[in-house]
């Protein structure tokens, strides 16, 4: 049987980690997390080169997979924010 070799990606703001793994073929994202030493159940989602994939994707080799994290403000929101904070106050 053979193997396939992909890395898991974990970044936050300024650093990353990175593990490069070798898998069983056929092997899954929720495989790769778990060698990773990532529990699947403690992230918010997971991506493969930054589209986003259900645990049951199996992986080719190459594959990057992308440990992604909840969002911390909804995009929006804080885009009106930043607007009404620029806007000059009433006298």
């Amino acid at each position: 049987m053979s193997e396939l070799r992909v890395s898991v990606v974990q970044a936050w703001p300024r650093r990353f980690q990175a593990v490069e793994l070798e898998l069983p073929a056929g092997a899954c994202v929720e495989d790769a997390l778990r060698t990773a030493g990532i529990d699947p159940a403690a992230i918010a989602g997971c991506a493969v080169f930054g589209e986003r994939v259900a645990l049951d994707c199996r992986l080719q080799p190459g594959d990057r997979v992308e440990v992604l994290r909840p969002l911390l403000a909804d995009p929006k929101e804080a885009r009106r924010r930043r607007v009404e904070a620029r806007r000059p106050k009433p006298r």
